[in-house]
């Protein structure tokens, strides 16, 4: 397997940090001894943690109103692998990647598949863009794509989703992420049940096109860039949807996507509770569907839909397996290291979870003890389970201390050179 990231400075970095994790590692083994837990198999399940990287994510995003390019930030799909192989390499929690098409379609899909295997990576869900025209698209989607008034319009947006799909099993991936930015901005400007219906009829035809083996992931988002009525804004719209269309057909739950103070994690345990709940985007928002990275606003939230999801997977047993992806756009601060960074954010909520009692929780829900129930989440979520984390990327071959690492190993620099700024040039995608 090919490697970015010199392994003997990796481990040169680990042995410096080895007394420190083991001294940490211990302390905090005792005191989850005490609480009768195992911090081996706590490890462990960190271990087998995996949540895939957005090709686009490893470039520098942007706003409405700017962006700013940054140093060596990819320029194709091959260049974006790599990028994605460092960040896996660094924290061994990313061991696959999503692509968006047209943004990332190759020439040669098995040449594309061979570079990411070299890598030791695997494809994700593939992502559909009908949200913006394309050089020499015939028609445009400037008023809509799989809810366009115009037939031609609709047909052109399911096509490119069916081509999706064909790219997508030769990449040997095993799941459609469907986004759609359709929407009016003024009232008026269509009838918002006669859109839905054109959604569906379209979705149906999207829908027939999928491998028996294969998922539809509706995503649904509150606004922008429809301001006024977004076709599908809610997680109700996008379950109605869902189970209108069949079995394969399942909600994607984007954190940034919601209006403020919404509660994701109830919403996740209805989708979770009725079988179509396909998978998450995870990142953050402070204001409304701002792309931060993950853990950086509301790291409690974070822990709460990962509480929701330990419960649900208690329940529905080893077929209860949500897709995990990262969905941020970084403006200002290096793409890999914010990656990694959420990575690790999102591991640690799902091992924070890990820590609840349930037992103990659902006997303290009977008895009415709201106190109590409460802070048996707040014990988990207080537990500093870094050791725990650092500890399993060791073991895995990763990084103690991701960033430090990768600043140490000069990749950026190294890319920088070798990826000189064009303009036009940049492959990243609009975030």
């Amino acid at each position: 397997m090919t490697t970015l990231i010199d392994a003997g400075l990796v481990a040169d970095h680990n042995a410096t940090l080895a007394s420190r994790l083991e001294a940490d590692y211990e302390a905090l083994g005792g005191m989850l001894a005490r609480r009768g837990q195992d911090i081996e198999a706590l490890t462990a399940l960190a271990q087998r943690f995996a949540v895939a990287v957005p090709s686009w994510g490893v470039g520098t995003g942007g706003t409405r109103f700017a962006r700013f390019p940054g140093r060596g930030e990819p320029r194709n799909v091959f260049e974006k692998l790599d990028d994605c192989a460092v960040i896996n390499e660094l924290t061994r929690a990313t061991p696959a990647v999503s692509p968006h098409f047209p943004w990332d379609r190759p020439t040669d899909a098995k040449e594309l598949r061979q570079k990411a295997d070299d890598l030791g990576l695997a494809f994700d869900a593939v992502n559909s863009n009908t949200f913006q025209d394309q050089q020499n698209q015939e028609h445009t989607y400037k008023y809509g794509s799989l809810t366009a008034n115009s037939s031609a319009t609709r047909a052109q947006a399911v096509k490119h989703n069916i081509e999706c799909i064909e790219l997508g099993r030769e990449l040997g991936s095993k799941a459609l992420t469907v986004w759609v930015g359709d929407g009016a901005n003024f009232p008026g400007q269509h009838n918002l049940r006669g859109a839905l219906e054109r959604y569906l009829d379209s979705m149906r035809e999207i829908y027939a096109a999928l491998p028996d083996d294969w998922n539809v992931f509706i995503e649904h988002k509150l606004f922008e860039p429809a301001f006024y009525a977004t076709t599908i804004a809610d997680w109700g719209t996008s379950f109605a949807c869902a189970t209108a269309l069949g079995p394969k057909a399942k909600c994607l739950v984007d954190l940034g996507h919601h209006a403020p103070n919404t509660n994701i994690e109830m919403i996740v345990a209805r989708l979770a509770q009725f079988g179509k709940l396909g998978g998450f985007h995870f990142n953050d928002s402070k204001y409304g569907d701002d792309d931060l990275d993950s853990g950086s606003i509301n790291p409690f939230q974070l822990f709460l839909v990962f509480n929701e999801l330990a419960d649900a997977a208690l329940r529905e047993g080893p077929a209860f397996k949500p897709a995990y992806m990262l969905d941020q756009s970084h403006n200002v601060t290096d793409p890999v290291e914010s990656l990694m960074n959420s990575a690790v954010e999102v591991q640690r909520a799902y091992v924070q979870a890990a820590l609840v009692d349930r037992a103990q929780l659902a006997e303290l829900q009977e008895s009415n003890d709201v106190l109590l129930s409460a802070q048996a989440l707040k014990q988990a979520f207080r537990t500093d389970v870094s050791p725990i984390l650092a500890m399993a990327r060791v073991r895995s071959g990763g990084a103690a201390d991701p960033v430090a690492c990768y600043r140490a190993s000069g990749y950026r620099d190294r890319v920088a050179s070798a990826r000189p700024a064009k303009a036009g040039a940049s492959s990243s995608g609009i975030v």
